[in-house]
């Protein structure tokens, strides 16, 4: 009777340890999840980069990537493929929440997920490469060689991403081609992606015991653990918008142009400066159209200008129209991405004029102004000689001061003279009637 109660107690501290164990497992389960929002650029790259790593350093069963983008850079799209292919993580891009959308870089980026999910009502597609830094107003089109040489490659880019991760190939071609779009039921069906979760409690169960590169997710009741923006990547995220780079180049070229008005203010050559440094930066991300750059920087040379040859406000008007059409065409209107809004632009003109016309305007043409105040102003005076005066001295009295002074010809005392220079506490005279 002892051993058999004996056995049966280590049989059951046996069943307890393994359920002990057991529980402990399911309880160290994890998910990564991060959210995308917006455009695809250098910092969301960055973001995305080291969310793998730190899933990958947690030991998360996957990352999932919450997306819902207009588009973005192809540079900053390649980055992040390579993430996901380089990832020993299995990346789940879940395009949501219901209506989002996954256009142009986001097709590239869902297709090359470990697992592509949609939410109903989202839709992906309008993948066609867009010449960036053009305008279709501009008079020189962008060459036609070039542009089929960029379709070409991304048609050979998300090609390569489909066959590896299994999905629609034909389609995911014609998303370049033809810009092709489609919504999240019609995408599961034509197996563009793997499955279509109703919320994030949906897709873990869906992606429960699902074979992902070589490995068994395990999903059911894991731990979200959300992976936040650093704080750079923040900043670097809301700076880049072309609204952004446009207000940072307007101050530079107050803060610079105010300093060398006014030299010695300090403060507006210091945030001139920065803000340069900043708008420099961003302009080798951001596709800027070198035209327009032109147009405004010689708008500011007509303002400047209207201020030494006044033309009874013709440069001003020229400047005008010349910095309105420059800011249309800095960026690209015709991509959404980087269009920058006409609300932006016309304020942006009227202070800009309206900056050089009364701040810029009244400081140079104060410094064109004689002298109104110090010795300088006794320049061209008629004084009465009250001693003779010759090139080894004489005295004058004028503004009730007695002045040494010295003249190239005699004068004698009571001679009219005239004040031909200042010469520090000497003025230079001549003979008035000479």
């Amino acid at each position: 009777m002892i051993v058999y109660m004996a056995d049966r107690l280590k049989t059951a501290s046996t069943c307890l340890v393994l359920w002990l164990v057991c529980a402990a497992a399911v309880a160290a389960e994890k998910v990564c999840l991060i959210k995308i929002d917006g455009a695809i650029g250098p910092a969301t790259a960055s973001y995305i980069s080291r969310s793998i790593d730190e899933a990958q350093t947690e030991q998360a069963q996957c990352l999932i990537i919450q997306l819902n983008t207009p588009g973005g850079l192809l540079d900053s799209t390649q980055t992040i493929v390579q993430s996901f292919l380089g990832s020993t993580v299995p990346v789940v891009v879940y395009v949501a929440p219901t209506g989002a959308t996954a256009t142009s870089a986001g097709c590239f980026i869902t297709i090359a997920a470990s697992v592509a999910a949609m939410a109903p009502a989202t839709t992906i597609g309008a993948a066609h490469p867009v010449m960036l830094g053009s305008n279709p107003t501009d008079e020189e089109k962008p060459d036609d060689t070039m542009k089929r040489k960029l379709e070409n490659f991304s048609v050979s880019y998300i090609e390569a991403i489909a066959t590896r991760r299994h999905h629609n190939v034909d389609w995911a071609k014609s998303a370049v081609r033809e810009s092709a779009s489609i919504s999240a039921e019609k995408a599961l069906e034509l197996k563009v992606i793997d499955l279509i979760a109703v919320d994030l409690p949906d897709l873990l169960k869906q992606l429960n015991g699902r074979q992902v590169d070589g490995k068994t997710v395990k999903t059911a009741g894991a731990e979200i653990s959300e992976i936040k923006m650093s704080a750079s990547e923040r900043v670097f995220q809301k700076l880049w918008r072309p609204e952004v780079m446009f207000i940072l180049m307007l101050i530079a070229i107050y803060g610079i142009i105010g300093e060398m008005t006014t030299p010695g203010a300090i403060l507006p050559g210091a945030v001139g400066a920065i803000a340069l440094i900043l708008a420099l930066y961003m302009a080798a991300i951001l596709p800027v159209n070198v035209s327009g750059l032109v147009l405004i920087m010689l708008a500011l040379m007509l303002f400047i200008f209207d201020v030494y040859a006044p033309t009874h406000g013709v440069l001003t008007v020229s400047g005008i129209i010349s910095f309105l059409i420059g800011s249309l065409m800095l960026f690209n209107r015709a991509d959404p991405l980087f269009r920058l809004s006409l609300s932006y632009i016309i304020p942006a003109t009227l202070v800009t004029a309206a900056f050089f016309t009364f701040v810029i305007g009244k400081g140079l043409r104060a410094q064109l102004l004689p002298v109104q105040a110090g010795a300088e102003t006794m320049v061209g005076e008629t004084v009465t000689a009250m001693t003779p005066i010759d090139s080894r001295g004489g005295k004058i009295f004028i503004e009730g001061e007695y002045w040494n002074a010295v003249s190239d010809t005699p004068i004698k005392k009571g001679e009219v003279a005239e004040i031909a220079a200042v010469q520090g506490l000497t003025l230079k005279v001549k003979n008035k009637e000479k």
